[in-house]
């Protein structure tokens, strides 16, 4: 037992590390190449923040565990919004643009229903899996047309501040990218290694370990980028990491893994414990956000209310799982 929860920090801290490794080796290789810095500055959050689901999900799926690869991808986005977002609201209190009430988030909650629909059966299969990338491919696509039709965000300049550093080589870009990709694929395997044996270990379903543990692991970077931007007031980026965080997560982290192995058999909690959940909390910042009215922000309070939430859905899961 001990080997493995070393083995799942070990996991966590060169996962953390070689997706900053990865991520700017990517953005600088890009840069040299001549992308556009709006293109690499949304591809770096959106991939940046969901690379270590995305690859722990693949090498889970591929070391036949797609359950693990499927609470990881539920589990982050509940994580993302309660937790995450709950969080920053108690730090600094979130102002939300219109355009994210408008677009992205119902967007998010049609992805949402999506997702339901296809986990009806409990089940994801090859055939929705693909659909799943398809549309996540074209959201991506339609996401870059739109901001290059309209320049005048600033994220790009900011994104290109913090992990382009304007010093970095074309060959020291090259060897951080190989690199670290290389050990975000070793680090996923030390990392899912780890976490089926404790659930083995434990007497819990690997689904359980995914929810919680590897969920929470994996989300990290979104933790980080969020209180950043609130810290910087960025308050638009802190909400939309979150929002493009659990697009990623539904659309292509699941879609992934579907690819690699269908996942199948997984229980019907995951439908209407995990999945009831993720559209609970989605409903819950789209009826928060709607609602903003004149202060057009989320409060402290209405933050605290979303960490509550977060600590009860674990508490009735650990419940669960131990009964």
């Amino acid at each position: 037992m001990l080997f493995s929860i070393l083995a799942i920090v070990a996991g966590f801290i060169l996962l953390m590390w070689s997706a900053d490794r990865f991520i700017e080796g990517a953005a600088v290789s890009a840069r040299y190449a001549g992308t556009p810095p709006l293109v690499v500055g949304m591809l770096v959050i959106g991939f940046g923040t969901s690379a270590p689901e995305m690859v722990v999900s693949a090498m889970a799926a591929l070391d036949g565990n797609p359950s693990l690869a499927l609470g990881n991808a539920l589990g982050s986005n509940i994580i993302n919004i309660s937790l995450i977002l709950g969080l920053t609201a108690m730090i600094a209190p979130l102002a939300v643009h219109s355009t994210i009430i408008r677009k992205e988030l119902p967007i998010l909650l049609l992805i949402t229903l999506v997702l339901g629909v296809m986990l009806w059966d409990h089940d994801i299969s090859s055939i929705e899996a693909w659909l799943l990338l398809a549309a996540f491919v074209s959201i991506v696509g339609w996401s870059l047309l739109s901001a290059l039709r309209s320049r005048k965000s600033q994220l790009p300049a900011e994104v290109e501040q913090q992990v382009m550093p304007q010093s970095m080589t074309l060959s020291r870009a090259i060897f951080w990218l190989v690199t670290g990709l290389v050990l975000l694929v070793a680090s996923s395997r030390i990392l899912v290694w780890g976490a089926v044996n404790i659930a083995q270990e434990l007497g819990v379903s690997e689904l359980t370990i995914g929810l919680t543990i590897v969920a929470l692991g994996t989300s990290l970077p979104e933790l980080a980028a969020s209180l950043a931007a609130a810290r910087k007031g960025e308050h638009d980026l802190a909400v939309g990491n979150v929002v493009g965080s659990n697009m990623f997560n539904s659309l292509a982290v699941v879609g992934i893994a579907g690819v690699i192995e269908p996942i199948s058999d997984v229980g019907a909690e995951i439908f209407w414990r995990d999945w009831s959940s993720v559209l609970f909390f989605t409903a819950l910042l789209l009826l928060t956000a709607v609602k903003l009215g004149k202060a057009k922000t989320i409060s402290r309070l209405e933050g605290g209310v979303f960490v509550l939430c977060y600590l009860s859905y674990n508490i009735y899961l650990i419940q669960g799982s131990v009964g």
